[in-house]
């Protein structure tokens, strides 16, 4: 039997913002079904998730895709983290999703998560003056040139890889700021959306060591008068997407805006320098949603209005939130 490398993946005890880790195995391949990728160990204790006298921990995978960066039979393993005698681990977001995602799964919730991020090189944004600032931000989005786009390549490797590990990668582009840039996973369901966001973050991490650059989630990467990094997340359950789903979406804001505070504890951290009201942002102070506004909490887009059904966009996420508990949490206030 052939032997085949598989890259474990999972989230660390880190806070407040928990960080992506992975080891690799050699298993026998090739592995066609979660059965054939056994269960492993870590040290929790250099991951923030145990104390060194009882620092065992379980990787235990619940999906996978074929590496694109290694080829052939090489696979990603997404897992949650166990205790050692495989109860939750208090770090394990992603059991209470699956749960609530089985529980309301007559909803059918679809989610898309627009995924910003900034290149860095030491201390500064791609493609920035050593010491100093670019021109103003303005021409920068969806820019095309030399001038204004920087680390396109590394872009187009990621998304490349991604397309080939069969995550549901719907978009790329250039964002407001020059060194930053978004991708957009889905329309998928929670479990789906969630694991695929952490593989092609780990995908975007790693390619980009390949170039000296790192990328990061911070939600306010410089201060000042530029746009900070969300990630955005498109939400729609079946009921608003059938013909007088406007009706259906419009009170999914008034629950959401009953717990608005409940939302943004979990929406990512210093999310407070990024959510001003300035810069496409509402105030995280308040809440209020409406048609095609983009500095409001929640966006209903324009095609939507029009037709009468369709999705609403919650954009207060930050783009370093953690999807399984920006999706649970969702789902747990329009659902419930």
């Amino acid at each position: 039997m052939a032997k085949i490398k598989a890259e474990y993946i999972w989230i660390d005890g880190h806070q407040p913002t928990s960080k992506l880790r992975s080891k690799t195995k050699i298993i026998d391949g090739p592995a066609t079904a979660l059965e054939d990728i056994p269960e492993w160990g870590f040290d929790g204790s250099s991951t923030m998730q145990a104390e060194g006298k009882n620092s065992d921990c379980m990787l235990k995978p619940v999906c996978f895709v074929p590496d694109p960066i290694r080829e052939g039979d090489d696979i990603l393993v997404m897992n949650e983290v166990r205790n050692a005698d495989g109860t939750i681990h208090k770090s394990n977001m992603r059991a209470t999703l699956s749960e609530l995602a089985d529980k309301y799964s007559d909803h059918e919730p679809w989610f898309g998560i627009e995924q910003e991020y900034t290149f860095f090189v030491g201390r500064s944004p791609l493609g920035w003056p050593d010491g100093g600032y670019p021109a103003p931000q303005g021409p920068f989005y969806c820019g095309v040139g030399a001038d204004e786009v920087f680390g396109r390549e590394i872009v187009e490797d990621h998304m490349d890889a991604c397309v080939r590990a069969g995550i549901g990668l719907s978009g790329i582009n250039a964002e407001v700021m020059p060194g930053q840039w978004e991708f957009q996973v889905g329309p998928l369901g929670a479990l789906e959306v969630a694991d695929q966001l952490w593989l092609s973050r780990w995908l975007l991490y790693r390619i980009a060591e390949d170039y000296g650059v790192n990328a990061t989630l911070h939600p306010k990467p410089v201060k000042g008068d530029w746009n900070g990094a969300g990630a955005h997340t498109n939400f729609s359950t079946k009921s608003m997407r059938e013909n007088g789903g406007m009706k259906v979406i419009e009170d999914a804001c008034e629950k959401l805006g009953k717990k608005h505070d409940e939302h943004i504890a979990i929406y990512g951290a210093h999310n407070e320098e990024r959510l001003t009201g300035l810069h496409e942002t509402c105030s995280i102070h308040d809440f209020r949603y409406g048609v095609s506004d983009r500095g409001a909490s929640i966006r209903i887009p324009m095609a939507t209005a029009n037709d009468g059904y369709g999705y609403l966009e919650d954009r207060r996420p930050a783009a370093n939130m953690d999807p399984y508990q920006v999706c649970a949490s969702l789902i747990s206030t329009v659902c419930a």
